[in-house]
């Protein structure tokens, strides 16, 4: 690929596939590295990590940033479209195709989507069905910092 997403191996897409949620969630550094760090060591003792598919911000306004509503829009698109380009999918949208290249390549980097190369042709694929937005309210989380008005 030419931009900076990492391809998914086949088998990962795969793994995404047999999914049908993506939670998102607002969580401290600390969190997200003592999940990782318990994710890590359950593997090391042969216990399987049963959990979905997460992402997870730093801050209410890295979500808020991240997930605005046009994003939102282009995601459900791109599900419920299915198009076969980046052309395409800007053509659904009504949007410039660099625009949409740049905010698809940007959702890819998240993992939200994946792209099937297809000859010179890349088609967005968002391989779940359901967006799980889970924003909890902790006055003691460190550095997740909420959402200024």
């Amino acid at each position: 690929m030419n931009d900076t997403t990492p391809p998914l191996h086949p088998m990962e897409r795969e793994q995404l596939r047999a999914e049908s949620t993506l939670i998102v969630t607002v969580k401290s550094s600390s969190e997200f590295q003592d999940d990782v760090s318990e994710g890590i060591e359950a593997l090391k003792q042969g216990d399987g990590v049963d959990s979905p598919p997460t992402l997870s911000f730093t801050s209410y306004d890295d979500l808020m940033e991240t997930l605005t509503p046009r994003v939102l829009d282009l995601i459900e698109a791109v599900r419920q479209e299915a198009p076969s380009s980046i052309n395409e999918t800007a053509r659904i949208v009504e949007r410039d195709v660099k625009n949409v290249h740049e905010e698809l390549s940007r959702l890819a980097r998240l993992g939200i989507i994946f792209f099937e190369e297809d000859g010179q042709s890349k088609r967005p694929v968002v391989w779940f069905d359901e967006l799980v937005i889970n924003l909890p309210f902790d006055p003691e989380a460190g550095d997740t910092a909420p959402a200024t008005p």
